[in-house]
């Protein structure tokens, strides 16, 4: 018995079924999961846009024309509709938001990456705390619309991968995604994809605007930004995406990112 004579009664346990999620009648709707190393949650998608996020553990979303790396730095903005994946770096306590439609208005109609400061941070984990049918009027309505206000006011980062749609030069592209520190020429790749050199370069700079070096080099600031926020040491980033050395991957990592990459990685 409680203090006042009621009996407790323990909260249900909250789903991790996305679908649960989609129409609750709530601006915002939080939902909880965690999800082991090398986990992959196959190409769906939903009627709310969604905020993926993770307190801990890095995710690579994909879309068919875009990959993003996102560590718990950051969030990735899912418009509602757009089909996408899910790979599972490391251990991951994901906290995804999903939100109606009128809470959506005025958020970017493509996917964008977002900053995630300490407080929104901490607000997207209350969320996943409160009870589904919040009370809109008492504090949780107030927690709600911080998050709002938060999303509304935050500034996107051009931190995306472009992919090709050429069968031949989106499998080299998925190759190089999971070895990002490949070391291998187009001239060295040519024979594999059954295509020229000469036909790869004009692809990718066709296909995704960008040369195959600086493709590969933004894959690898992406992995490295992934591996960095997960608490990875810089030198063994370094060596893993086949610089020769720490200073080379530093002053490569700090032009893309703006930040040292010991900068990057979280504080303890």
């Amino acid at each position: 018995m409680s203090r006042n004579g009621q009996t407790a009664r323990k909260q249900a346990p909250r789903s991790t079924n996305p679908e649960d999620y989609q129409r609750v009648p709530r601006a915002v709707a939080a939902m909880p999961k965690d999800f082991a190393a090398g986990h992959l949650i196959a190409s769906h998608h939903h009627t709310r846009a969604q905020l993926i996020y993770a307190t801990a553990g890095t995710m690579r979303v994909s879309t068919d024309t875009a990959v993003w790396v996102v560590p718990p730095q950051r969030a990735l903005w899912m418009p509602a509709g757009v089909r996408h994946s899910i790979a599972m770096s490391g251990d991951v306590t994901m906290r995804t938001l999903y939100l109606r439609d009128d809470a959506a208005a005025g958020m970017p109609g493509a996917c964008r990456v977002l900053p995630v400061s300490p407080l929104l941070r901490e607000l997207i984990v209350r969320a996943t705390e409160l009870p589904v049918h919040y009370d809109e009027r008492g504090a949780a309505g107030h927690v709600v619309a911080l998050i709002l206000d938060e999303l509304h006011h935050e500034r996107s980062l051009p931190l995306h991968l472009p992919m090709p749609r050429d069968k031949r030069l989106r499998g080299l592209c998925l190759a190089l995604l999971e070895q990002p520190g490949d070391p291998r020429t187009l001239d060295e790749w040519a024979p594999s994809t059954n295509a020229s050199p000469r036909t790869l370069a004009r692809l990718f700079v066709a296909e995704t605007g960008l040369t195959f070096g600086a493709w590969r080099q933004q894959a690898r600031v992406l992995e490295a930004m992934g591996r960095l926020g997960g608490g990875q040491a810089v030198t063994d980033v370094a060596l893993d995406l086949g610089y020769d050395s720490v200073s080379a991957f530093s002053a490569m990592f700090r032009r893309a990112a703006g930040v040292s990459p010991s900068a990057y990685r979280p504080s303890r």
